[in-house]
C-alpha cells in the first residue's frame, strides 16, 4: 500500500493535491478552496462534503504487497477498498481506469498464482459490484463550469483581467418557456453535463411530460415537476465569454408572485421570455396575463436592464411578421412600464431546440440581428448569450455600509446556522460581526461562501452563504437584513413616509388600507396610517394637501405602518432596500419608493459570546 505520505504532496496554494492525477482521463479541475459550508447557492438540493479519495493499488505497484499474510477480510476491508465503497462521483473517470488496470492480464495471473481461483473470483466480483454503483451514481453527477476561485473583484489582478459577477432573472407569463429556455443555455453553456439531461428526459416522459427535460434542470421539487410549473426560485450558474453569469429562474403562476418578486429582488438584468405562438403571447400581455406584471415588477425593484427573448419561434415557423408584431407590441407596454425600448435587445430563440441561444439560427435567413443603445455606444449581435454579454457592468457599492437581505435560513448538520441572501451594498468578510435587524440579533461570521467556493470577501451582486455563531435557525428568518455591528447597522422600522403611485386598483384607496407591502426579501402588510399629500407625477409638485382617498393613476406621499417588525431604508441611502410594490387580490396595486424611515429604537438583543469577543479585539 502507499502511505499517506507519499500519496499527497501540499500543493503551492495549501492544499493537497493527489500524485495521481496523471492517470486521470483529462486534466483535473483547479484546485478549489473546499466548501465549509456544505451548501450549494447554485443548486436546488445541498450537497454533502466529500472526502479526498484514496486511490487503490495499480499494477505499478509492486506484486510484493500482496502476501499469503492478508486474510480474506483483511483483503476485502482494507483501506484502499473500504475508499472504493463510496467513491466520490467526480473520481469517475479515475476508477474506471483503474478497473482497467486492475483486470491486465498479469495482475489476474499473479492472484491465480498467490491465491485461490476462487477467492481471486470473489475480488473481482466486488470490484464490479463497485464500478457498477459509480455508473448509477454518476447519472446525477454535476459539472460546474467554473474554474475561478478567486473572488472577481474591480481591483484584482491574477495575471489576466477577472470576470465580472453578474446576477440575470429570467421572468415572464406562466408557460412562455422560462424554465426550458434557461436549463437549456445552462446545458450549452456547460452548467450541466449530458448524462443528467437524459435521466431527466427519462424521468420527464415516463410522466408523460418529455418537453420538460430542460426546465427540470432548475424546477428541482417533486410537487414543481409533477405539475410542470416553477414554484419557487431556483439559482444557477454559468460563464458567458465576458461574465460569470447567476440566473435566477422566477415562477410565472400569480399563485407564486412572491417568490418572482424574492427572485427579482436580486437580479442586475431581467430577460423577458415571451411566447410567439398564437394565443400564448396575447394571453401573455392581457391584463390577467404576467408578462406586463413580471415587467412593471422588476421595473419597480430597480432591474433597469432588459433583454426580450421571443420564444417558441418553431411554433410560428420562424414567421418575421409574427416577430415584427411582437416587437411593436411588446415595446409599447415596456415603454409604459418605463424601460426604453431602444436599449432593449429583442432576440428571437427556441427555447427547447436551442436554436439561436449560443449560435446563429439557420432557420430564419431575413433575421439580421438585435441592436441596442448602451452606455457605450450601439451595441449588435445574433444570439442570446450575446445579448447577455452586451448587459452593461453594473456598479457596485461597496463604500457603503453592509446590507444583505436574507433569502433563506438554513441549519446544516455539523455546520450550524447558514444564512442566504444577495449582498446588497458594502462587504461581508468572515470575522466581521453582523446584525440582524429587525430580529436585534448580533453574532460573529465564520465563514463566507458562494457557489461551493469560500471567499475572504463577498462583494455586492454575490448570492452568499456565511456560517454565523451560536445563532438558531428561529432567530432569524427571510426578510431579516444582515449589516456591520460596526457601521451603521441596520434596524427596524417603526413607521415610514413612501412616494407610492397607485396602478391598478378597482376602487378608492384610503387612510387605513393594509395589503401587503414586498420590499427586497420582505413581505409584510403594512397600514395606509395616512395619506399626507397627493402629487404630480411628472413634476413631483404637491396637487392636494391630506386628500381622503387616491385611486388608480394617482400618486401620493404616504405614511405606512408595518403590522410586523420590518427593515427598511431610504431610497436615497440603500436604493436596494428603499423599492416595494403592494400587491393586494393577488396582483400588483402599487408601487413607491420610501423617502423616509422612523426607526424602532435600538434595544438591546442578543449579543452572541463570539460577537461580544469579536467587538473587544
Amino acid at each position: 500500500m502507499v502511505s499517506d505520505d507519499e500519496l499527497y504532496r501540499p500543493s503551492c496554494r495549501g492544499e493537497t493535491e493527489p500524485r495521481y492525477n496523471a492517470l486521470l482521463v483529462r486534466e483535473p479541475r483547479s484546485a478549489k478552496k473546499p466548501s465549509t459550508l456544505g451548501i450549494n447557492n447554485n443548486h436546488p438540493t445541498n450537497h454533502k462534503k466529500t472526502e479526498p479519495p484514496t486511490p487503490p493499488p495499480t499494477s505499478t505497484q509492486p506484486t510484493s504487497t500482496l502476501s499469503h499474510s492478508h486474510s480474506t477480510t483483511q483483503l476485502f476491508h482494507s483501506q484502499t477498498y473500504k475508499s472504493l465503497a463510496r467513491p466520490p462521483k467526480q473520481s469517475f473517470p479515475l476508477l474506471l481506469l483503474l478497473f482497467v488496470v486492475h483486470t491486465e492480464s498479469k495482475f489476474t495471473d499473479h492472484l491465480c498464482s498467490e491465491y485461490s481461483p476462487y477467492l481471486t473470483h470473489l475480488l473481482f466480483s466486488h470490484i464490479n459490484h463497485i464500478i457498477a454503483r459509480i455508473i448509477t451514481d454518476s447519472t446525477t453527477l454535476q459539472l460546474l463550469p467554473f474554474k475561478h476561485t478567486t473572488r472577481s473583484h474591480p481591483t484584482a489582478k491574477m495575471g489576466k483581467e477577472e470576470k465580472n459577477h453578474i446576477n440575470v432573472v429570467v421572468i415572464g407569463h406562466v408557460d412562455s418557456g422560462k424554465s426550458t429556455t434557461t436549463g437549456h443555455l445552462i446545458y450549452q453553456c456547460g452548467g450541466i453535463d449530458k448524462r443528467t439531461i437524459e435521466k431527466f428526459e427519462k424521468e420527464a416522459a415516463e410522466l408523460g411530460k418529455g418537453s420538460f427535460k430542460y426546465a427540470w434542470v432548475l424546477d428541482k421539487l417533486k410537487a414543481e415537476r409533477e405539475r410542470g410549473i416553477t414554484i419557487d426560485i431556483a439559482l444557477w450558474k454559468f460563464e458567458t465569454p465576458k461574465y460569470y453569469v447567476t440566473v435566477i429562474d422566477a415562477p410565472g403562476h400569480r399563485d407564486f408572485i412572491k417568490n418572482m418578486i424574492t427572485g427579482t429582488s436580486q437580479a442586475d438584468c431581467a430577460i423577458l421570455i415571451i411566447a410567439a405562438g398564437v394565443g400564448e403571447f396575447e394571453a401573455g400581455i392581457s391584463k390577467d396575463g404576467q408578462t406586463r406584471e413580471h415587467a412593471l415588477l422588476a421595473y419597480t425593484l430597480g432591474v433597469k436592464q432588459l433583454i426580450v427573448a421571443i420564444n417558441k419561434m418553431d411554433t410560428t415557423k420562424w414567421s418575421e411578421a409574427r416577430f415584427e408584431e411582437i416587437i411593436k407590441e411588446t415595446s409599447g407596454f415596456i415603454k409604459k412600464v418605463g424601460y426604453n425600448p431602444k436599449t432593449v435587445a429583442f432576440v428571437p430563440i427556441s427555447g427547447f431546440h436551442g436554436d439561436n441561444m449560443l449560435a446563429p439560427t439557420t432557420n430564419a435567413p431575413w433575421y439580421k440581428g438585435w441592436e441596442k443603445e448602451t452606455k457605450a455606444g450601439k451595441s449588435t449581435g445574433k444570439t442570446l448569450l450575446e445579448a447577455i454579454d452586451a448587459i452593461d457592468t453594473p456598479k457596485r457599492p461597496t463604500d457603503k455600509p453592509l446590507r444583505l437581505p436574507l433569502q433563506d435560513v438554513y441549519k446544516i448538520g455539523g455546520i450550524g446556522t447558514v444564512p442566504v441572501g444577495r449582498i446588497e451594498t458594502g462587504v461581508l468578510k468572515p470575522g466581521m460581526v453582523v446584525t440582524f435587524a429587525p430580529a436585534n440579533v448580533t453574532t460573529e461570521v465564520k465563514s463566507v461562501e458562494m457557489h461551493h467556493e469560500q471567499l475572504t470577501e463577498g462583494l455586492p451582486g454575490d448570492n452568499v452563504g456565511f456560517n454565523v455563531k451560536n445563532v438558531s435557525v428561529k432567530d432569524i428568518r427571510r426578510g431579516n437584513v444582515a449589516g456591520d455591528s460596526k457601521n451603521d447597522p441596520p434596524l427596524g422600522a417603526a413607521s415610514f413616509n413612501a412616494q407610492v403611485i397607485v396602478l391598478n386598483h378597482p376602487g378608492q384607496v384610503g387612510a387605513g388600507y393594509a395589503p401587503v407591502l414586498d420590499c427586497h426579501t420582505a413581505h409584510i402588510a403594512c397600514k395606509f396610517s395616512e395619506i399626507l399629500e397627493k402629487i404630480d407625477r411628472r413634476t413631483g409638485k404637491s396637487v392636494e394637501n391630506n386628500p381622503k382617498f387616491i385611486k388608480s393613476g394617482d400618486a401620493a406621499i404616504v405614511k405606512m405602518v408595518p403590522s410586523k417588525p420590518m427593515c427598511v431604508e431610504a431610497f436615497t441611502d440603500y436604493p436596494p432596500l428603499g423599492r416595494f410594490a403592494v400587491r393586494d387580490m393577488r396582483q400588483t396595486v402599487a408601487v413607491g419608493v420610501i423617502k423616509s424611515v422612523e426607526k424602532s429604537a435600538g434595544n438591546a438583543g442578543k449579543v452572541t459570546k463570539s460577537a461580544a469577543k469579536a467587538g473587544k479585539k
